[in-house]
């Protein structure tokens, strides 16, 4: 299959999915969902042992593209509640996906940024690598990523990130347990190719089982928490706030929330 917002590329028994819109710092689209979807996907049912992500450019991914969703202004319920739906499809494909994953933070990981990092099994970032879940910003819901963060880092430390809307830095990130480890720009590379090496040399069948068990040990809140998070995400988009908050984002002006 070919794609036009990411490159997938193979290196033995290891996979490569980049986000490819540097132009953009790699923020996501309704496309980028739809291609990131089918790329994981194809190395699920492919032979691939580990499945690394990065990001093209200076950023490894800048959240959701604010032009896309500014467009969301002219659509109806269903259909907005068909984007919510999608992207809460894509950060649970990731956290279940059957083979190891590696996400390699090369610079700032904002919003679902942060979201598609920390959703990897492993999360190597450099030290100048930023995060930060600041949708409060601009009057969105962090709402799909808040069931995977509270079980994460912890109810407190979540409601720290999403309702402050702070970014913070690798170290901060490692320490809450976000980030695995910090590695030097010029190691991280050779870091990434070191772990992914180790996990491919492991029993695929080992491999594949712990991370079905460790799956099935949270999917109850899941089952529960997502469907909250996609009504709450959906409802966000309609609110006076989201709308300020985009169009100030864009106009880079401050918002006047509504009172």
């Amino acid at each position: 299959m070919s794609y036009l917002t990411i490159l997938v590329t193979d290196d033995g028994e290891l996979r490569t999915i980049m986000l490819n819109r540097p132009e953009r710092r790699n923020a996501i689209t309704p496309a980028m969902q739809v291609e990131l979807l089918a790329a994981l996907e194809a190395a699920a049912a492919g032979s691939c042992r580990v499945v690394i992500l990065r990001g093209a450019g200076e950023a490894f991914c800048a959240g959701l593209d604010l032009a896309a969703l500014q467009e969301q202004n002219n659509k109806n319920a269903a259909e907005i509640r068909t984007d919510a739906e999608r992207i809460a499809r894509l950060f649970r494909t990731l956290y279940e996906f059957p083979k190891p994953t590696i996400a390699a933070v090369h610079g700032a990981a904002i919003a679902g940024g942060t979201g598609l990092a920390m959703l990897c099994d492993f999360t190597l970032a450099i030290p100048a690598a930023r995060f930060g879940f600041t949708e409060a910003r601009i009057g969105f819901v962090p709402a799909v990523v808040s069931a995977f963060l509270a079980l994460q880092i912890g109810d407190k430390r979540a409601r720290d990130l999403l309702l402050t809307g702070r970014v913070f830095d690798a170290l901060e990130a490692h320490r809450m347990g976000l980030v695995n480890e910090v590695v030097a720009l010029e190691q991280l590379d050779e870091r990434v190719q070191l772990l992914a090496m180790t996990l491919a040399a492991n029993s695929p069948v080992s491999l594949m089982a712990t991370k079905r068990l460790l799956s099935a040990q949270n999917k109850a809140w899941l089952d529960a928490a997502i469907p909250l998070a996609m009504q709450a995400n959906a409802s966000a988009r309609n609110t006076t706030d989201f709308r300020e908050g985009i169009a100030a984002f864009i106009e880079k002006r401050k918002p006047v929330w509504a009172k």
